[in-house]
């Protein structure tokens, strides 16, 4: 088991987040996103998003490039697990390495098989019927996995 899972299923549970917005826009699941990879870089990770769909990366690519006019946010499309991304967020279109990223992003249909060794997890929902139903299948895959992720639901605001 990595070193970064080594502490209490406490401490573990702390770095795994289910965020659900109250938006049902895929353009505010983007913004969102967009959002926790500034804060992560602030905090010096990098960070890995992984989404489905090339247009989905494109959208996130030119978000990124126009996100906040203070600074920019160093990044690329990552299109398979055989090309290296020497920046400190990748876009990917294939399954993160846990060791690759401190953070990882997941806006895809798919919860990566080895997501108990990721250091850091968030889970990106916005308020559809389709994408809450895939939320719902990460959420019960992360317990399987012996996780309980903290759960932001902006709905109950």
């Amino acid at each position: 088991m990595p070193e970064n899972n080594s502490g209490t299923q406490d401490e573990r549970n702390q770095s795994y987040w289910f965020h659900i917005l109250t938006q049902t826009t895929p353009a505010a699941r983007n913004l969102h996103t967009a959002k926790l990879v500034a804060k992560a870089r602030k905090q010096g990770d990098r960070v890995g998003i992984v989404c489905d769909t090339m247009q989905h990366a494109q959208e996130l690519d030119d978000l990124l490039w126009n996100f906040s006019p203070d600074a920019f946010i160093p990044h690329s499309i990552v299109p398979d697990s055989a090309t290296t991304c020497t920046d400190p967020v990748g876009i990917l279109l294939c399954p993160p390495v846990a060791e690759d990223w401190d953070t990882v992003i997941i806006l895809s249909a798919t919860l990566p098989a080895d997501a108990d060794r990721f250091k850091r997890l968030a889970l990106v929902a916005h308020n559809d019927e389709t994408v809450l139903t895939q939320a719902r299948s990460h959420y019960k895959q992360l317990r399987t996995l012996g996780i309980e992720p903290r759960v932001h639901d902006q709905r109950k605001r």
